[in-house]
């Protein structure tokens, strides 16, 4: 068969609904200034859908520190990779002082995080060596695993009694082969809002010989006293043995660092191919990340705000008889029952009538007649806010419970 024609033929379970949803529930504009409310389809809305957890994309600070260094140095320099003509000292400050806040010794930027974690897990693993992930894992790190030539077991999502089990098949293979061992989890699930069970993995470390990478992108500045991520939130960050994060949640910018011990920071700067053959991530970017990093680090009213309006929009959603889930994180995952249909209906109705912007999950990413709303909680939003969200999502539950929504996919 043609390829063009095999692909076009099954367009996959998200594909299959783009001439229905393209530009609407798929690829919508959010237009204007980044904040609490913004223009959609030439209307003003509430805005429940940006990991700008800290406020800190339209930071005066921030903006000004962003506009001075594109001014300064353009977009083009560094040129060329690291390796070979792309390094500068500002680079290498921000690396320094993003391990030294999350307690490591070294650190290594990485242009991005998808891209960045497929290629961590690329630079550790040889075909002798066994990677045991959390079922739960980000597609990141799923598509870093499958370029692993050795063996991987997966475990249900946070059962460490599994994994344990895990590890006891993983420790009979290497004793063959004369390989490592590899945990993979994440600090925050970004989809619903758990926490990995970061202080029962570390605890296996007495019975099992092996190392544990985390990615935190949804942790790093909001989990922990200081904002260090999830590993300093259960008291466990000295026993993450390599931790990654990206700037495109707290940070709201471009980009991702990887911190562990020196030795090994030094390894995979000489080994990723991600980063050995792509241009440096440009001066803007790194000079707008030091003062994102400064601001996180000196401000802790921001973080402070994210969790008062976490707290009161989780709260009074439960409160209203709400099902959030398992989150104890930011990212609230509201609930309900009812299939595609039921979703389209209930999301335009939030956009169209209630002027709220939330994001919709459906299947496969959840189970089938299952309908997730995910609102994500920033520094920039108010109490009125939350107030006026709650009322709304009462309101369209009702509506949902009694059947009011058509049973069939709204069109866009």
């Amino acid at each position: 068969m043609d390829l063009f024609k095999k692909i076009l033929s099954n367009r996959g379970p998200l594909g299959q609904y783009q001439e229905v949803g393209h530009g609407y529930f798929f690829f919508p504009k959010l237009e204007g200034e980044i904040k609490s409310r913004m223009m959609y389809r030439g209307k003003e809305v509430l805005t429940w859908s940006l990991n700008n957890y800290l406020g800190l994309a339209n930071y005066p600070e921030v903006r000004k520190a962003d506009a001075e260094a594109a001014a300064q140095y353009g977009l083009g320099y560094p040129m060329g990779a690291r390796m070979m003509s792309g390094q500068t000292a500002k680079h290498e400050e921000l690396e320094q002082k993003l391990a030294n806040f999350v307690g490591k010794k070294s650190g290594y930027l990485l242009n991005y995080g998808y891209q960045g974690m497929v290629s961590i897990i690329d630079a550790l693993l040889d075909r002798k060596d066994v990677v045991v992930y959390d079922s739960d894992s980000h597609a990141c790190i799923l598509d870093g695993l499958r370029m692993h030539m050795g063996k991987r077991f997966v475990y249900p999502h946070n059962n460490i009694e599994n994994l344990a089990k895990q590890l006891e098949r993983a420790t009979k293979i290497i004793k063959q082969t004369g390989g490592g061992i590899l945990v993979i989890t994440e600090g925050v699930f970004g989809m619903v809002g758990d926490l990995g069970n970061l202080a029962g993995i570390v605890k296996l470390k007495e019975k099992f010989d092996f190392r544990l990478l985390v990615d935190d992108a949804h942790g790093f500045g909001t989990m922990g006293k200081t904002g260090a991520g999830t590993g300093e939130h259960y008291g466990v960050q000295d026993q993450v043995d390599i931790y990654f994060a990206t700037f495109a949640k707290s940070m709201a910018s471009i980009g991702a660092f990887v911190a562990s011990d020196k030795e090994v920071i030094d390894y995979l700067t000489y080994t990723m191919r991600s980063q050995i053959f792509a241009k440096s991530l440009p001066m803007p970017l790194v000079i707008g990340a030091l003062k994102r990093l400064e601001l996180l680090q000196t401000m802790p009213e921001l973080r402070e705000k994210l969790w008062t309006i976490v707290n009161a929009l989780q709260s009074g959603l439960k409160a209203r008889g709400f099902n959030l889930g398992r989150t104890e994180s930011p990212v609230t995952p509201v609930i309900l029952a009812g299939g595609i249909e039921e979703a389209t209906q209930l999301i335009v109705d939030l956009r169209e009538n209630y002027r709220l912007f939330c994001s919709m999950v459906i299947y496969p990413v959840v189970p089938k007649d299952v309908i997730l709303v995910r609102i994500i909680p920033t520094a920039v939003h108010s109490l009125e806010d939350v107030e006026y969200t709650i009322k709304a999502f009462s309101e369209v539950k009702e509506k949902l419970d009694k059947k009011l929504y058509p049973k069939e996919m709204a069109k866009w």
